[in-house]
């Protein structure tokens, strides 16, 4: 499917079914979307019927939206404790299978929060528990995609080098890929601000994971200071990132190809932002530069 230019979107609702987050897209002009497959806020969901699956693709093939998905914020694949491991295990493979039935490309997943066990423990949990599923679904073609997070508290993957280790232990690395935050890298340390600093980040990204494992990215503004480790989104430009690093990856050609989606608050003042905020950042791109 081609993509259309510039390969940019936001994270949408699927209230009243899969298929429904294709026209909420379409409202919005998206040329991305990104969306649960299930309530992210409850365990367990009603099996994907055969309808709604052919009505999903249906509704892609009829918007050309492209869509990938995100896994529910309950799952903890680095939790010390038996039980919430081996729950968040079978949620997941879950929502693998959910991903997979509705033939997503990728679906993002954040590390998880070793709660207190150190990040070693932690990692090691995440390893173990994503070598799991990844042999029990080699024959799937969905990719998941690993967040970096804002380190918030005992979470995992604030740190490039975490995502590397995930990456570099896995059984299966080709099924393996990133999705960068720009909130959350900014708040855990990564200061985007500005073309050198910018440039330094991606050094640093390039030279762990690799740029070319980027499979997408989130583009939020911070409402905290770098390095504060404070995961709060805020509108494009109107935090303590500023413009300029947005105006920097919506020119950046190695990430032509890669979908850029918001996740900001859908609000302001009573006002529906993501017009807004894809507005701004359509405003970004150079003419010169059609990505």
């Amino acid at each position: 499917m081609p993509k259309k230019r510039p390969f940019l979107g936001a994270h949408v609702s699927i209230a009243g079914g899969v298929s429904k987050a294709f026209a909420r897209g379409e409202a919005l002009c998206c040329a991305a979307i990104q969306t649960f497959t299930k309530n992210a806020t409850q365990w367990k969901a009603a099996p994907l019927s055969d309808e709604e699956i052919a009505e999903f693709k249906k509704e892609r093939e009829r918007t050309g939206i492209y869509a990938i998905g995100h896994d529910s914020y309950l799952i903890n694949l680095g939790s010390p404790d038996k039980r919430l491991w081996e729950k968040s295990i079978n949620a997941f493979l879950e929502e693998l299978e959910r991903a997979e039935a509705l033939e997503l490309p990728c679906l993002v997943m954040h590390p998880g929060s070793h709660k207190g066990a150190g990040d070693a423990a932690g990692l090691s949990s995440v390893s173990k528990a994503l070598n799991h599923l990844l042999k029990k679904t080699s024959g799937f073609h969905v990719k998941i995609l690993l967040e970096n997070t804002a380190g918030q508290g005992a979470a995992l993957g604030s740190r490039f080098k975490h995502l590397q280790q995930l990456i570099e232990n896995s059984v299966a690395p080709d099924r393996l890929g990133v999705c960068l935050d720009t909130c959350h890298a900014f708040v855990a340390g990564y200061d985007l601000r500005g073309p050198r600093r910018y440039e330094m980040v991606m050094d640093k990204l390039d030279n762990t994971v690799g740029i070319a494992k980027v499979g997408a990215i989130h583009l939020n503004d911070a409402m905290k200071g770098l390095g504060q480790r404070v995961d709060r989104h805020q509108h494009i430009g109107r935090g303590m990132i500023g413009r300029e690093c947005f105006r920097l990856i919506m020119n950046d050609r190695r990430f032509e190809d890669v979908p850029k989606l918001i996740e900001t608050p859908k609000e302001w003042d009573g006002e529906e932002m993501d017009p807004i905020n894809l507005g701004f950042l359509r405003s970004l791109v150079r003419r010169d530069n059609p990505v």
